[in-house]
């Protein structure tokens, strides 16, 4: 069964002088992407956002397994560039508001229906043009990946979805029927030889 891991990124250097989009993974966050990307022998493709710490992640993994990386822009985190930089606490409340009013534009983000609809259109067009045999591996960002949980459960946007603190988690995708296996697991918990029924 040919399948489809979604990893958030892991960790990153926090700047509030720099665009969040091109943030760096830290020292742990770099850690973490290698170690998972020791566990991911059977991948064949890598794809990520353009966002600079999901492409630093791609590319870990991909000089690991000696593969290229493919940069999809559509799968960039939910936009957020009309407040930037918020500290944690402003942000986990917008964060709540994102979520739960999912077909407005809360204080400029972009919305989550539309937000979510990006990332499926991407996701299912790199999958039926990837020619190559073994699993994907798309790098990308927890928000979006929160959104792409629930429409593969087939339940409303919720912030239920989201990943757990820090990042560095991964969703297990069956395909080509758009399955849910698991997720989101820890990327250190990951296993790619755990069995599903086909």
């Amino acid at each position: 069964m040919r399948q489809l891991f979604y990893v958030s990124h892991a960790e990153v250097e926090i700047d509030p002088k720099v665009p969040v989009p091109d943030w760096h993974l830290s020292r742990k966050g770099r850690a973490r992407h290698a170690n998972f990307a020791e566990r991911c022998a059977g991948v064949t493709s890598i794809y990520c956002s353009n966002e600079r710490k999901a492409r630093e992640g791609a590319e870990l993994m991909a000089g690991l397994l000696e593969l290229d990386v493919q940069v999809i822009d559509a799968l960039h985190e939910n936009d957020r560039s009309a407040t930037g930089y918020l500290p944690s606490e402003a942000f986990e409340r917008m964060a709540d508001a994102f979520f739960a009013r999912p077909e407005e534009s809360v204080e400029g983000w972009e919305r989550a229906v539309d937000a979510q609809a990006r990332v499926l259109t991407a996701l299912r067009r790199l999958v039926a043009r990837d020619d190559r045999p073994g699993n994907i591996a798309v790098i990308g960002h927890g928000g979006v990946g929160a959104l792409l949980r629930a429409h593969l459960l087939k339940e409303p946007i919720a912030r239920s979805h989201d990943q757990p603190a820090g990042g560095g988690n991964v969703l297990r995708v069956a395909l080509p029927d758009w399955r849910l296996l698991e997720g989101w697991v820890p990327m250190e918990r990951f296993s790619r030889d755990r069995e599903f029924e086909e």
